[in-house]
């Protein structure tokens, strides 16, 4: 489809298959995008977040790619090029792993698996955004919103590779959005603690008391839930026009009030 057969925006969104990638990818479909729904092993869940972009009025384009993978993301990137006319209005770099070891787990993470989680969150995210960039280029206002977390801002009881990962995603945030301005804007989210199945899986059976916990001394008084962040990640897309390189903290004010 040429470009000026096109009058509905298109955007990436890696990791879509559940969580926050999802929550984005519904978010932007309701706001007039069609969404190409990056994924890397959860079919159902992919299918599931295709269903929804399209009930909430976008087209879904699914593309099944590990980000890691750079020569997959060029393939990835020459799909969604063909499937949106050549041009790309907004990526959201979302796609994030982790390891199960506590924060004080000095021994239990492998070279290996400190590896793999660097792989996905910090070079896939370079990978995805470098072959974006003739795509986005194309397209009148094009922004880029990264997925931080405020473990990359300050010290909290998070796997050590994780943390150090998104203190990367930040810094490469705000470096980005030196280098593809003006043209393209370059932002991130750095959700708190996120109420659902990742926060779960992080806290096993301590997930509700310490849920509570954090609300509790949260001067919003609930922790962030996933359409808190694919409100802010679509706001910083559509508006915000002179914002570019800044780390949004999504968390209810619980960081500025400790």
């Amino acid at each position: 489809m040429a470009d000026t057969e096109r009058t509905r925006r298109g955007a990436l969104v890696t990791g879509a298959a559940s969580g926050i990638g999802r929550g984005a990818a519904v978010a932007l479909a309701q706001h007039g995008f069609d969404v190409a729904i990056n994924y890397s092993t959860n079919d159902a869940g992919a299918r599931e977040t295709a269903a929804a972009v399209e009930h909430a009025g976008g087209t879904a384009v699914v593309v099944k790619c590990d980000v890691a993978d750079d020569a997959a993301v060029r393939q990835m990137m020459a799909r969604v090029g063909e499937a949106f006319g050549g041009r790309l209005d907004a990526l959201i770099n979302n796609a994030g792993t982790t390891v199960p070891n506590g924060p004080n787990d000095w021994e239990g993470v492998s070279p290996e698996a400190w590896d793999r989680v660097f792989a996905v969150n910090v070079r896939g995210l370079w990978q995805v955004t470098r072959a974006a960039i003739p795509l986005l280029r194309q397209a009148d206002e094009p922004a880029i919103v990264n997925t931080c977390s405020i473990a990359g801002l300050r010290p909290g009881p998070q796997p050590f590779p994780y943390a150090a990962s998104k203190a990367a995603v930040a810094n490469m945030t705000k470096t980005f959005a030196a280098a593809l301005g003006p043209k393209v804007r370059v932002n991130a989210v750095a959700p708190g603690w996120l109420a659902g199945d990742w926060m779960e899986r992080t806290l096993g059976e301590n997930y509700a008391g310490l849920m509570a916990r954090r609300a509790k001394y949260t001067p919003l008084k609930r922790c962030v839930t996933v359409e808190d962040v694919a409100e802010t990640m679509v706001n910083l897309i559509l508006s915000n026009r002179f914002v570019t390189g800044e780390i949004i903290i999504i968390d209810g004010g619980f960081a500025s009030s400790t």
